[in-house]
């Protein structure tokens, strides 16, 4: 009877307390909701948008997570003591009374960096260094702006990877790079241009517009890199690269070269996504696909009124030589003067009677043949579709198979070209869209318009919407490369985690197609690819090109090419860059100093591991696994690690578009809620009003470093992060749960004694123990939520809930407890000297080998307090061996593994407890009663162990 109550009891007190205890942040193992058995219709999607932005603004929905935090400014406690850069910070200091984030942070980073702890040499002074190396790149980030929380879940992954393997004594380089961002920086400079004297990039020559962009570069390109440093990202500086510097360069120029050699790029026409604004062709990952329910207006680039979207014209071409008409349907009617046939399915019954004949086009009085094919879809719109090859992607299959002309109606600029008559000529393009349909409708051809759900291609830079134009450009051929890529992950030579991601790999690049390198700006690396002219020839219109590493080269390459003296070959360099992708491909091996064989390149290349964004498996992994094998002849990296997006607390992607984009270092350093408010709003730009009330109640205000990274840790790969508010400060409490058990420990450490430990040292040692192992296995398998959750729970629950909360009577004076006789067995009361000896030394134990547990996540608060310990016991040896950074990381095999019967104690402490509760009258054990002679700490433990050994209490 008595067993059955307190057994109740007891659990309505576990649960409580676990609730209390346990953060959902840690619940990463929650269900989550079966996939949908259907696609939704656009419609659908529409809808759901607009009932989850309703959810977002109404009063029910909003911080619900939040409720009853409470929000108050935290003390700002400065470290006042100058000390000059890259020297050592004094922490002979007072302790302060509390965390403060600004106090922890200052000073570590540039004495780190002065020694050299993050460079591979420093493996030489490290007394447990091994025979084994790790290499890294960092993803490089655009140099045009600064860091958002993408950035910082990837800096916060892999700097726990390369310091725990740092601290392993493995020799380890971390390379740190930025990307010269093509599209970006350029648009970037050219608005600059224009903002502060008024020109427009044609109105300077080539030379001095890149002279432009150089000199914001030096001004700018710097801040990217303070915001690593201030992430704590323990790079190694003195081997930064820049993916326009001359090595890097030097690396694109051999790289181009040795493909054009092999036959892998290869100049031809073909269909490229072109953004009018941009005059530019731009790559898949620049464009942005904008679903549209119905009719929509939008802003678009270059024209005063909105464009109305979402909509499907039909009109009719009449048929030659009889009666009768097929009409088709449209969402672009503007490039109808570019239309070389109508197409039909040929089962389709409709048009049987049609097959083989012809149309008459009513602007440009050419015919236009009615073809068959299976590609067209019978159920869009009438059935016959109008083709139009220059324009669109499948009208230029059904060209290539039909043989039929391609004609160019719009122009790069996004005007009509001289083909659509004087009449349209140099109109912009979708204002000639109105035009050919009152044209239509005068000539009666217009059939009618309604709405259409579709996807509205969107260029990320400009806003623009993208024109599919025929070009001439630089292909790269990856149908080869692509196979060999789906082979190393199927033969296990190349491991993607998690490794649900082979069959997206191996589906993406089974259907790949090639690559379009070129990118009509002047900003990037110009193609080392030459026109050439030979002066006796007289053909204009066939293009003749050579490439080399120089231009001498080239010509040495032309003359044996076609036979003449190299005095005979004019040589124009083509003026497109290459895409920006392509040099990044490079990476992994162009950081290390490729195409020479240097040191470096020997020892670290392949790299370890690439560490990224799930996003970026396409269009950044998959190249530099095709460049890297095909140049190298070797894959880049061993292993890839892929982790998913940070959305907004509402599971929103953040993006500039929304509005929604957070600034790491306002996470980190603090923002007032109306400064962040006031340059949001000024960010926001054409967001409609309700769009951009969603976006600032997604937003927040931000606490520390250490915070940040630790609560960007939490969740497992493949698992989207909903980073909000509650979640940092959830982990900022946690830091301050540190620097006060520190600052207990440092009042009550002394000698440390060596006597055999009872029952409860036996136990926090095991739970230790226990801690060491999950991080051990956490972190070889790369699953940093398990190290994280592993050491949050030992920290907070194990040493502070229950064993901090045991040992304070043992070490008080004057403890009035212990009246249950258990001192020889567990903690409950004052202890003797001997035991007080115990105890520090155990908890010493504790604290200096979860300090380094905690150092890869947490490396400025971790330094901190193991100075502070360190000074306190004089240890250590050089320089090198003065950081915990670099001693060596806790195994589990040399850790004394605790054993005792967990069982025994908690049924002793049950009897005990329960003795003193008949003693008083309580005819139940409580955590809420006060009860004499029982200390909170036993009822603490009780319960906590009591969940471990449910068999034995509630059979």
């Amino acid at each position: 009877m008595w067993r059955s109550a307190c057994g109740l009891s007891v659990r309505a007190a576990e649960r409580a307390i676990h609730r209390k205890c346990s953060h959902r942040l840690y619940a990463h193992n929650a269900e989550k909701p079966p996939p949908q058995s259907s696609p939704r219709t656009q419609a659908e999607k529409e809808r759901r948008r607009r009932d989850k932005e309703e959810a977002i603004l109404s009063s029910q929905h909003n911080n619900v997570e939040d409720q009853g935090m409470k929000w108050s400014e935290k003390e700002r406690i400065a470290y006042s003591v100058s000390t000059p850069p890259g020297e050592k910070k004094d922490t002979t200091l007072p302790f302060p009374s509390s965390y403060s984030p600004e106090y922890v942070e200052t000073s570590w980073y540039p004495w780190w960096e002065k020694e050299g702890f993050f460079t591979p040499e420093i493996n030489d002074r490290l007394p447990h260094a091994v025979n084994r190396s790790f290499s890294m790149c960092i993803p490089p980030p655009n140099v045009t702006g600064t860091l958002h929380l993408g950035h910082a879940l990837t800096v916060a992954i892999e700097d726990a990877l390369v310091r725990w393997r740092r601290m392993q004594g493995y020799k380890v380089v971390w390379v740190p790079g930025c990307d010269h961002a093509g599209i970006a920086t350029q648009t970037v400079v050219e608005r600059r241009l224009f903002r502060e004297r008024g020109k427009r990039r044609q109105d300077l020559s080539r030379e001095e517009f890149l002279k432009e962009v150089w000199t914001w570069k030096k001004e700018k390109g710097e801040e990217i890199y303070h915001q690593l440093r201030k992430l704590g990202a323990s790079l190694d500086w003195s081997r930064a690269c820049f993916t326009m510097d001359p090595v890097r360069h030097s690396a694109v120029t051999e790289a181009f070269v040795r493909l054009c050699d092999s036959g892998l790029i290869y100049r031809s026409e073909g269909l490229v996504n072109w953004s009018c604004a941009l005059e530019s062709a731009i790559s898949d990952i620049e464009v942005d696909s904008k679903q549209l329910s119905g009719r929509t207006l939008l802003s678009v680039p270059g024209y005063q009124n909105r464009v109305e979207f979402g909509t499907m014209v039909t009109f009719s071409y009449p048929i030659d030589g009889q009666d009768g008409e097929v009409a088709v349907s449209t969402t672009r009617p503007e490039t109808m003067l570019g239309d070389v046939a109508i197409a039909v399915h040929p089962e389709d019954p409709r048009y049987q009677a049609v097959h083989g004949k012809q149309c008459r086009h009513p602007f440009a009085d050419r015919l236009l043949p009615i073809i068959t094919d299976t590609l067209v879809d019978m159920e869009l719109g009438t059935g016959a579709v109008k083709v139009t090859p220059a324009h669109d992607h499948t009208d230029f299959l059904l060209s290539q198979r039909h043989s039929l002309p391609r004609l160019t109606v719009i122009g790069g600029d996004g005007t009509m070209t001289p083909l659509c008559g004087q009449w349209l000529e140099g109109v912009k393009r979708f204002d000639a869209r109105e035009q050919v349909i009152d044209a239509l409708t005068e000539k009666m051809l217009f059939r009618g318009k309604r709405d259409h759900a579709m996807s509205l291609p969107v260029c990320s830079r400009s806003g623009d919407v993208i024109e599919p134009l025929l070009k001439k450009q630089w292909f790269v051929r990856c149908g080869e490369m692509a196979q060999r890529a789906i082979q190393a992950v199927d033969e296990g030579q190349l491991e993607i985690i998690p490794h649900f991601y082979n069959k997206t790999w191996c589906s993406w690049l089974s259907n790949i197609s090639d690559w379009c390198i070129s990118r009509q700006l002047w900003w990037g690396h110009q193609i080392p690819a030459y026109r050439v002219t030979l002066s006796d020839s007289t053909d204009t219109q066939e293009e003749l090109w050579v490439w080399g590493r120089s231009e001498e080269e080239a010509r040495e390459r032309a003359a044996g090419k076609y036979g003449v003296t190299a005095d005979a070959i004019t040589l124009t360099q083509d003026p497109d860059v290459l895409d920006t992708w392509f040099s990044s491909g490079l990476f992994p091996f162009a950081m290390l100093g490729w195409p020479q064989q240097t040191s470096d390149l020997r020892q670290f290349y392949p790299n370890t591991i690439l560490e990224t964004g799930s996003d970026l498996i396409f269009f950044w992994v998959a190249r530099m696994v095709m460049l890297g094998t095909e140049l190298t002849g070797q894959l880049p990296f061993k292993q890839v690690l892929l982790h998913s997006l940070v959305r907004d607390k509402h599971g929103r992607k953040m993006s500039k578009s929304l509005g929604n984009v957070i600034d790491p270092l306002d996470v980190i350093s603090g923002i007032s809620l109306e400064v962040h408010t006031r340059s949001d709003l000024s960010s926001l730009g054409n967001l409609d009003p309700r769009e951009s009330m969603v976006a600032m109640e997604a937003q927040f205000v931000s606490i520390a470093t250490i915070s940040l990274s630790l609560s960007l840790s939490v969740r497992p790969s493949g698992e989207d992060i909903s980073l909000s508010v509650s979640q940092v400060l959830s982990c900022r409490h946690f830091c301050n749960k540190m620097w006060q058990t520190v600052r207990f420990t440092l009042g009550v450490l002394e000698d440390r004694g060596t006597s055999p430990l009872n029952s409860m040292d036996q136990w926090v040692c095991s739970r230790l123990y226990s801690t060491v192992l999950q991080c051990e296995q956490g972190f070889e398998r790369y699953e940093l939520h398990s190290v994280t959750a592993a050491l949050h729970s030992f920290w907070l629950h194990s040493l502070c809930d229950i064993y901090l909360e045991c040992i304070k009577p043992v070490l008080s004076q004057d403890s009035g407890a212990g009246e249950l006789g258990l001192i020889d067995t567990v903690h409950t009361g004052r202890g003797s000297q001997r035991e007080k000896q115990v105890v520090r030394a155990v908890l010493y134990h504790c604290v200096s080998v979860s300090l380094a547990l905690l150092s890869p996540f947490m490396p400025f608060l971790t330094e901190e307090l193991w100075q502070r310990l360190y000074l306190l016991k004089g240890e250590g040896g050089d320089s090198a061996g003065a950081s915990l950074c670099l001693q060596p990381y806790p195994q589990s095999s040399q850790l004394v593994r605790e054993t005792f019967c967990q069982s025994c104690l908690v049924q002793r402490w049950w009897v005990c407890a329960h003795r003193t509760c008949l003693t008083t009258g309580l005819q139940a054990l409580s955590p809420g009663l006060c009860v004499p002679g029982v200390t909170r700490a036993v009822v603490v433990s009780i319960l906590y162990l009591s969940r471990r050994c449910d068999v034995w209490m509630y059979r």
